[in-house]
Order: structure tokens, then sequence, then C-alpha cells
């Protein structure tokens, strides 16, 4: 496929989606948080589009592996807030350049480390749904990173209720960060095939994390990926600047 990245970086770039699919596997959330930043200092261009391509794949898999266990009502109030979210980041999309994309998109990236370490208890309510689904919306269309305000939401919830909560809110958000990105003309088609070049290592990730979800979910990954996902927005923030 014609991309505008060499052989190298999109074995970089591959390496770095199996290994966030699988921490998102096993986890929940944190795939793009790994795949953003490297996306960013790759080739700055292909965000938000080609990461957000990325949870289509990924949330299928995840959605086929653990169906029964989504929070319906939770889930409802968090794509409703999703919807003016997603029309706001397209916006914000489409009025920036590149450079100015890649800085949001690592100050996107560090916000969500700072709401995963935050520790704070938000329950699960109408009103919190709506917010994380808003905040989610934006992060999703503007940087490809979805997750960490509805994670927030259902830390304290067990694992199969996470992942699969999780999973839905991020296809049904990925199929409207799409649509909106393609009617404002901000997913080029080169975007759409860096896409389908990399959905392959999210779908082995994904299948790969299922027998390694004790281990992945067992309190060391999550501090790993906090620290790897700030350390590289703070590099890609300071490259744009």
């Amino acid at each position: 496929m014609n991309l505008p990245i060499d052989t190298v970086g999109v074995a970089v770039i591959l390496v770095a989606v199996l290994v966030g699919a699988t921490v998102q596997g096993g986890i929940g959330f944190g795939m793009n948080l790994v795949v953003v930043p490297v996306l960013a200092l790759v080739e700055p261009a292909a965000l938000p589009g080609a990461a957000v391509l990325l949870g289509l794949p990924m949330s299928i898999t995840m959605l086929r592996h653990e169906p029964h266990h989504i929070d319906r009502r939770g889930f409802t109030w968090i794509i409703l807030g999703r919807v003016p979210g997603t029309l706001l980041g397209a916006w914000i999309v489409t009025a920036v350049s590149a450079l100015t994309l890649s800085a949001i998109a690592g100050g996107a990236v560090l916000v969500a480390v700072a709401i995963s370490v935050a520790g704070m208890h938000v329950q699960i309510r109408r009103r919190s749904c709506v917010v994380a689904g808003a905040a989610s919306g934006v992060m999703n269309t503007t940087a490809g990173i979805g997750g960490p305000p509805v994670a927030l939401l259902y830390q304290h919830e067990e694992g199969p209720v996470v992942r699969s909560t999780l999973a839905a809110v991020f296809f049904v958000g990925t199929v409207m960060s799409i649509a909106v990105l393609a009617r404002n003309g901000a997913l080029p088609w080169w975007h759409v095939r860096l896409g389908l070049v990399l959905a392959p290592a999210a779908v082995v990730g994904a299948i790969v994390s299922r027998p390694l979800k004790p281990v992945l979910d067992a309190g060391w990954l999550r501090p790993a990926v906090l620290a790897f996902a700030a350390t590289s927005a703070l590099v890609t923030i300071v490259n744009a600047l």
C-alpha cells in the first residue's frame, strides 16, 4: 500500500499496536495510550484518523468475548454524551494544523494519564456518564484516546464489566468519530489504508490477552503503561513545539 511512512516506521507502529492491544484486552483500555504517542513521533499526520480506526477491530474482538457483562444503562448515557463531544472534537481537528494536533494528542495523553492515576471515586450516575461520554468523545475524535474518562467511572467495577462496557462504548463511539471526521474531510484515504495495515495487530493482541488476563490485570501493568504514555507524550509535545 502507498503510505507516507517507510517500512521501519510501519513496523514500529505495528509493534506498538500489538503491545497496546494486549494491554487493552487485559485491563479494558490502554491501546491508544501506547499507540498515539508512537504515531505522533513516527508520522504526526496519521492522527487522529489511523488511531481512531483501530477502535473498530479492537472493540469488536473484545465484545465477542464478553458480551453479557455490559452495563447497559451506563452505556446509554455515555453514548448520549459522546454526541456533542464528538462534534466538538471534529471541529477542533479541522481547525488546527498537523503539528498543533500532534501537540494536542500529547496533551490528551497526559490528561488521560492524570485521570487514570487520580484515584477519584466517581459514582456511575446519569450526569457523570454524560460528562464522561462528552470528554471521551472530544479526546477520541481529536487524538484517538477516548478510554480514560470512561475507565475512571468503572475503575472499581469487576474486570468483565469494565472490559465489555468500554468495548461497547469504543465501538459505537468509534463509528461516530469516523463518520464525523469523514464528513468534515478529516479522514484521508491513506489513514484508512494505514488502519487496515494495523488492524490485524490489534486483533492478535486482543486474542493473545485472553489467557494472560490474570497476569495483565495483577496490578503491575497499568502503572507501566501510564509511565510509558506520559514519557512518550512529553517527547511528542516537545517535538511539536
